[in-house]
């Protein structure tokens, strides 16, 4: 089992920046970011991958592309989502996430924990 504490949501206005952060209990091959607009299904957002055969991979949904960057440190087990140029569509609860195999990039039925949720909501 693996517990996952995010933080970091808030209210900002369009073009202002945020950082989620995702503390892990334990050692994942794949954490990631999800979120979920209401009225909408939950959506992939970022992903990174590490191991010390393949190194590090990073993925970004097309939407985030530019504007989103995902980094993890692998000595504190921490993924952190840095958002920048956010638009009102980015409002939505943001899931952290693990996973261990599956689809590149990851999908929801990929993942294996889920954290609690983050609110970010982007003012016009």
């Amino acid at each position: 089992q693996v517990q996952l504490v995010e933080s970091g949501g808030g209210l900002v206005q369009a073009g202002g920046s945020l950082r989620l952060s995702c503390v892990a209990s334990g050692r994942t091959y794949g954490m990631g970011w999800f979120r979920q607009a209401p009225g909408k299904e939950r959506e992939f957002v970022a992903a990174i991958t590490w191991s010390t055969w393949s190194g590090r991979s990073t993925y970004y949904a097309d939407s985030v592309k530019g504007r989103f960057t995902i980094s993890r440190d692998n000595t504190k087990i921490t993924v952190y989502l840095q958002m920048n140029s956010l638009k009102p569509e980015d409002t939505a609860v943001y899931y952290c996430a693990t996973y261990t195999s599956g689809s590149v990039p990851p999908r929801v039925a990929d993942i294996d924990y889920w954290g609690q949720g983050t609110q970010v909501t982007v003012s016009s």
